[in-house]
């Protein structure tokens, strides 16, 4: 047996030999931030070990050339065979920017959550349809509010509403603290396919998403056991972890969900500290890989309305499309990757302070950049990354191939910029932030699934991108984007410019109408239910299709 011992927590704990710092980590109950769940690639997990107590243990793969400080380890890939002290390096990510609003349509109030008044009595009933819920002193009839929660794969957004009326009261929003441990869906289907891991991947949500809701009820003056039904939106994996659920089936052949939706769950058996009686509501999901987030996006946007051809994306870690033909709905997804998160890249980070968020590149060659915060630049936030390498494209300094040139006829501020060779090649932001020929690679596996599901989809449907009416980017991502960026990258096809809108958030703004308008419920599953899901992935043109569409 080894003991280590981290600090600043302060805690130690008992492992047997080989046992990796991070799995000790997680026995000690420390946190250290591991997006990639341990497989070495995000390089995030970065601890300090003192000199002396370097040969305890046995490093397998080096930290990143940034990161590698004196006696500085990947924890997930350095094993404990003696007792060790471990410096755990926070890396704070302050101001994290998340966008909670998004389009939608008002609905008409007609909640599930009935308060009636019996002046006999002199009480107040709390009815969830035909049921009793609670009972209440006095005439609490105004006192009717509902919670809807965004549970994204990355970040969460809780927005508090009052049923009488419709209308949003306060939002607040918050890293999902999930991503810290896995920073994928199918990372976190893994972390939580053992008890323990679905065990401390639900409670550090709950966690949290009972912070947010302690947060919105102070901010609008009542008490957090007034609000009675909880809308979670979030995809198919998410609402797995959200309700305790082990999503191990979402990752394996036939790939069938445990939860479909459109039901409730007690609050009280997940923890959630709202009213003692009250309820989640799970809206309905289409697939393993197209969730309640998505079904939510449809009825914001309205898609089986819409005349002609629409095509709908959520991007993110995972891409979910959606192709709307004269109503007529087909949904795929597409795994990107956490590149468009700032994950897997060597000085990515989330949209918090200090990340570039915008990237132009001026006549004479100047680099402009906006930086969240207004401060020196820390990282690179996915919006900026898809800024900086649509720009590098557009200036001819990346090629088709995603491969870097050379400085040879490039005005001198971005010949000064580009820096190594071959592999090593890179682009400079400042001395501690650049763009590497890995993370160009790294942009094309994302952009090309994406485009390559954008075009199977159209396929199948007998299409071509000529026949785009519209396209809807969904998401708080997606919001932050630029037309152009993503039409120079060729994430989305050349027919689409022009006709491109950013809904912003649709996963809350659909599930706030869900929750304001109980009625729109049955009609959203009836409508899940004839979505027609296709899967890409078992496509056989998709591999060829994909390398195409890694080309810029």
């Amino acid at each position: 047996m080894a003991t280590v011992h981290f600090v600043p927590a302060g805690r130690s704990v008992s492992v047997d030999q080989g046992t990796t710092i991070l799995e000790a980590s997680r026995r000690a109950g420390v946190l250290i931030e591991a997006p990639c769940n341990g497989a070495g690639h995000c390089g995030k997990c970065t601890v300090q070990i003192p000199l002396d107590d370097l040969p305890q243990i046995v490093v397998h793969v080096d930290a990143p050339a940034d990161d590698s400080g004196e006696g500085v380890v990947l924890a997930c890939h350095s094993e404990v065979y003696g007792d060790i002290t471990v410096l755990v390096l926070h890396r704070a990510e302050e101001g994290l920017r998340v966008i909670s609003a998004g389009s939608g349509v008002q609905a008409e109030p007609d909640p599930f959550i009935v308060r009636r008044y019996d002046a006999t009595a002199r009480q107040t009933a709390i009815w969830a349809g035909d049921r009793l819920l609670a009972a209440e002193p006095g005439d609490t009839t105004g006192k009717n509010y509902g919670l809807v929660v965004d549970v994204g794969t990355t970040t969460l957004v809780a927005a508090l509403v009052d049923l009488a009326n419709g209308r949003e009261l306060t939002s607040a929003s918050a890293l999902n603290p999930q991503s810290l441990h896995a920073q994928d869906v199918l990372s976190r289907i893994r972390f939580a396919a053992d008890h323990d891991g679905l065990s401390l991947l639900q409670r550090d949500l709950i966690t949290e998403l009972n912070r947010l809701a302690r947060e919105v009820s102070t901010k609008a003056g009542i008490d957090v056991e007034e609000i009675y039904e909880v809308v979670f939106s979030g995809n198919t994996c998410m609402l797995h972890l959200a309700a305790g659920v082990n999503p191990a089936p979402l990752g394996k052949n036939p790939f069938t969900p445990t939860l479909t939706g459109n039901s409730h769950v007690a609050a009280s058996a997940l923890g959630l500290a709202i009213a003692p009686s009250g309820l989640v509501y799970l809206p309905p999901v289409i697939s393993a890989y197209v969730g309640a987030d998505i079904s939510a996006g449809i009825l914001a946007a309205g898609l089986a309305e819409l005349p002609g051809v629409t095509l709908f994306i959520d991007i993110g870690t995972n891409g979910e499309l959606v192709l709307a033909v004269n109503g007529r709905l087909t949904a795929s997804a597409t795994a990107a990757g956490p590149a468009f998160e700032g994950m897997n890249i060597s000085c990515g980070m989330r949209a918090a302070v200090g990340a570039v968020e915008r990237v132009a590149i001026g006549t004479t060659g100047e680099l402009d950049i906006a930086v969240i915060g207004a401060g020196v630049p820390s990282g690179i936030c996915g919006s900026g990354l898809m800024d900086l390498v649509s720009e590098l494209v557009e200036h001819g300094i990346i090629g088709n191939n995603g491969r870097f040139g050379t400085p040879t006829g490039l005005a001198a501020p971005l010949a000064a910029r580009l820096v190594g060779e071959g592999s090593k090649a890179a682009f400079s932001i400042n001395d501690t932030v650049s763009l590497t020929q890995k993370d160009v690679r790294q942009v094309q596996l994302a952009k090309g699934a994406i485009r390559a599901g954008i075009e199977l989809l159209l396929r199948e449907e007998g299409l071509e991108p000529k026949h785009l009416d519209r396209v809807y980017i969904a998401g708080s991502f997606g919001y932050h984007l630029r037309e152009q960026s993503l039409t120079t990258l060729g994430l989305l096809p050349p027919e689409a410019a022009g006709k491109v809108m950013f809904l912003g958030n649709t996963a809350r703004s659909g599930g706030e109408m869900l929750l304001v308008d109980h009625r729109l419920r049955s009609g959203l599953k009836t409508l899940v239910d004839q979505v027609r899901v296709v899967d890409l992935a078992g496509n056989p043109a998709f591999e060829r299709v994909f390398m195409e569409a890694m080309g810029f």
